[in-house]
């Protein structure tokens, strides 16, 4: 697969992650390095978001309506799979300028 498919997979799930990651690892370019950051920072966003509001829905059930916010996690996944279609390496709204810089281990 070439890096820009790698990019677009990388997205979907974790185990779509895995696949762009060890399949990219050698020819990887910067296009795939960035979409791999931007979503792996995605993924353990979700991840810390719907355990802290699993706690707080467990805590106080009338707060059940806070579980339709990951509905943003789903559109923030669709413009990172447009951006990487494109090849842009666009931040994703909200919270991609957090991820630009880190996870060091990706490249």
């Amino acid at each position: 697969m070439n890096n820009k498919t790698l990019s677009i997979v990388s997205y979907i799930t974790l185990i779509g992650w895995l696949i762009a990651y060890f399949s990219g690892k050698e020819n990887a370019n910067s296009l795939l390095k960035y979409h791999l950051r931007q979503s792996f920072g995605l993924l353990i966003t979700g991840i810390i978001f719907n355990i802290a509001i699993g706690i707080l829905i467990s805590i106080m059930p009338f707060l059940s309506l806070l579980s339709y916010v990951g509905i943003v996690f789903l559109g923030l996944l669709i413009i990172g799979i447009i951006n990487s279609s494109n090849e842009v390496e666009k931040p994703l709204p909200l919270i991609g300028k957090l991820f630009e810089k880190k996870f060091s281990f990706i490249g």
